[in-house]
């Protein structure tokens, strides 16, 4: 596994560089916010490990151009420990967020336990067309505006972006959209979709969510006629 160590300390970069070659990784150094852009647009990464401190600018400016497209697991090592900075990094997209010192086994555990995840990464805000969806905010936009939708419709929204042109099963929608507690009529699916339908419509979104029957639903663009 190749990662890309983006940390400005040349002494605490050469000793993580050193336990994560050990471990058995191919390790990359970048000692600022521009050799590490250049470096991961020259190399292809399974793990980016980013301090924020660094000596040309924030590492969490970096988040959206390192996880390529939502696809590079990243990982913030910082000795920023306060709450809110804690909140800020997992919510701008870092799967872990790790306060220094740490112990070198327990960065390499975490390092190996994301990279063991099934799948692709999701990206923080999923978008189809003009549609985009933030997944931290649980708020929709069309363009530049925001589009109102209730709890449920954001929640079928989501799981309909997510599959992007795929059908999906009333058993998968209610599965993701509703708990165990939740009170659900046998009409409540098919209603927050109409209302869904609704909300996009009026909009220059151009997408349509439209019924296969017997089978589910699926987001679409629409045809032009």
């Amino acid at each position: 596994m190749r990662m890309l160590l983006i940390e400005d300390h040349p002494a605490l970069a050469e000793a993580v560089a050193s336990a994560l070659v050990k471990a058995g990784f191919a390790v990359d150094n970048a000692y600022s916010a521009k050799s590490a852009l250049a470096m991961h647009q020259a190399a292809s990464y399974d793990l980016v490990l980013l301090d924020l401190g660094l000596p040309d600018g924030n590492g969490l400016d970096l988040l959206p151009s390192l996880s390529a497209n939502g696809q590079t697991p990243i990982v913030v090592l910082t000795a920023r420990d306060q709450l809110s900075e804690r909140l800020a990094g997992l919510d701008s997209g870092a799967d872990d967020y790790i306060v220094k010192p740490v112990e070198m086994p327990e960065l390499i555990a975490r390092c190996r336990a994301i990279l063991r995840r099934p799948g692709k990464r999701i990206n923080k805000v999923l978008t189809y067309g003009l549609l985009a969806f933030d997944t931290s905010t649980r708020t929709a936009t069309v363009g530049d505006i925001p589009l109102p939708l209730g709890q449920r419709e954001i929640g079928v929204l989501e799981q309909l972006m997510r599959a992007q042109g795929q059908v999906l099963s009333r058993e998968a929608l209610e599965a993701s959209v509703y708990s165990f507690d939740d009170e659900v009529g046998p009409n409540a699916l098919e209603a927050a979709i109409s209302r869904l339908r609704r909300a996009l419509k009026p909009t220059d979104c151009e997408l349509t969510i439209v019924t296969i029957r017997g089978v589910g639903w699926m987001l679409i663009k629409e045809q032009n006629q």
